[in-house]
C-alpha cells in the first residue's frame, strides 16, 4: 500500500473536524454547549496533527482517539483537546500557560489563538521535539521550557489563562500566585492518588 500524502492527510483532519463537530452536538447536555467556537475548529483544522506523533502512527492521527508519543504518555483525543481549548477561550491578547506541552500539539492550537503560550514539560525528549516540530511550522509565539510544571513558570507571570494537561495531584501554590486574579483555570485532576 502506498504512503498518505499530504492530500489525504488534509481530507482526514477535515473528517476529524466534522466528527468533532457531531460529538460536540450529541454530548450538548454534558458539554454545555451545541457546537464550538468557530476559531477553535479552524485551528483543528490548520494544525497538522499527524506530526505531532510517531511516524508509524501518522496514518491515525486524525482518529478521534488519544494515541500514545512514549514514556507512557498520550496525546489527547482531538475531541478533548478541542473542548479544553473551547473552554479556556485563549484570546489574541492574552497569554497562556500549558503545563504538560507533550510533543505540542496542544500548544500549537492554543498558539493559533493566543496571543503568547508557555508551556512547560518535563520530558526532556518531548520538549525538544516540540520545540523543533512547532519552530519548523512558524509557531513564533510558544516558548517551551523543561521542568517541573507545578512550579509554572514564574518569569513571565502572571498569566491570563492556564491549562493543565497532565494528571494532578492537587494544585500547587507557584503555579496558583502566576494567574491573574481573575484568570480562567482548566485542569485534570488525578481522582486515584491520595491528596495528602
Amino acid at each position: 500500500m502506498k504512503p498518505m500524502n499530504e492530500e489525504h492527510l488534509a481530507v482526514l483532519r477535515r473528517h476529524m473536524v466534522e466528527l468533532i463537530a457531531i460529538h460536540v452536538e450529541l454530548a450538548s447536555e454534558e458539554v454545555g454547549r451545541a457546537a464550538l467556537d468557530e476559531r477553535v475548529m479552524a485551528a483543528m483544522q490548520r494544525v497538522p496533527r499527524h506530526l505531532f506523533v510517531p511516524a508509524p502512527l501518522a496514518a491515525y492521527a486524525y482518529q478521534d482517539m488519544p494515541l500514545p508519543i512514549g514514556f507512557d504518555k498520550t496525546i489527547s483525543q482531538p475531541f478533548i483537546v478541542a473542548l479544553m481549548t473551547d473552554l479556556l477561550a485563549p484570546q489574541p491578547h492574552e497569554t497562556v500557560l500549558e503545563i504538560g506541552t507533550g510533543l505540542g500539539y496542544q500548544s500549537a492550537i492554543l498558539a493559533e489563538l493566543a496571543g503568547q503560550v508557555w508551556s512547560v514539560e518535563i520530558v526532556e525528549e518531548f520538549a525538544s521535539r516540540a520545540e523543533a516540530l512547532l519552530g519548523g511550522l512558524g509557531f513564533i509565539n510558544v516558548g517551551i521550557r523543561i521542568g517541573d510544571g507545578s512550579r509554572g513558570w514564574p518569569e513571565h507571570a502572571p498569566f491570563d489563562k492556564i491549562l493543565v494537561t497532565v494528571a494532578a495531584e492537587r494544585s500547587r501554590r507557584h503555579c496558583l500566585s502566576s494567574s491573574n486574579p481573575m484568570d480562567a483555570w482548566l485542569c485534570r485532576w488525578d481522582l486515584k492518588k491520595s491528596s495528602s
